[in-house]
C-alpha cells in the first residue's frame, strides 16, 4: 500500500449525527406548521376574533408578520441542515418566548410553547456537545 492510501479517511456520519439530522428535520416540520398557522392568522382563514391582520392590535401585527416569514425560513434551513437554520429557529424561539413569557398581558399565556422551545434548545445543545465529544475522541 502506498502512503496516500494508508492515510485515507472514511467520512461516514456517526449514529448520533444521523439522529441529529433527523431531529433537525422534525423541528423543520414543526417550524413549517407554525409558519402556516401564523399565515392562517394573517390572512384571516380562521373564524375568530383578532384572527385577521386588519383586526389585530399593532403588537400582534408585528409579531405575526415577523414569525410568519421567519418560521418557514427556519424550516428550510433546518431541513437542508444548513448552519443558518438553527440560528433562524433560535430567533423565532426567543421571539415567541419573549411574547408569551415576557408580555403575557399582550399575547396571552402559552406556557407549552415556551417549554417546547426550551426543550428543543436543550436537546440541540446535548446533540452538539455529544457530537463534539465524539469527534474529539476520534482525533485523539
Amino acid at each position: 500500500m502506498s502512503e496516500v492510501t494508508s492515510r485515507r479517511v472514511v467520512l461516514q456520519p456517526s449514529t448520533t449525527e444521523v439522529i441529529f439530522a433527523w431531529f433537525q428535520r422534525v423541528i423543520a416540520g414543526y417550524c413549517l406548521l407554525f409558519g402556516i398557522l401564523y399565515w392562517i392568522r394573517l390572512i384571516g382563514i380562521y373564524p375568530g376574533e383578532l384572527w385577521r391582520f386588519d383586526l389585530m392590535p399593532v403588537h400582534w401585527q408585528v409579531a405575526a408578520a415577523t414569525l410568519a416569514v421567519f418560521f418557514p425560513f427556519a424550516a428550510a434551513g433546518l431541513w437542508m441542515l444548513a448552519s443558518w437554520g438553527p440560528v433562524i429557529w433560535f430567533i423565532c424561539a426567543v421571539t415567541e418566548t419573549v411574547m408569551y413569557a415576557g408580555f403575557p398581558n399582550l399575547f396571552g399565556h402559552r406556557l407549552l410553547i415556551v417549554i417546547s422551545h426550551a426543550c428543543v434548545a436543550l436537546l440541540y445543545i446535548v446533540f452538539r456537545v455529544t457530537i463534539w465529544l465524539q469527534k474529539r475522541q476520534l482525533r485523539q
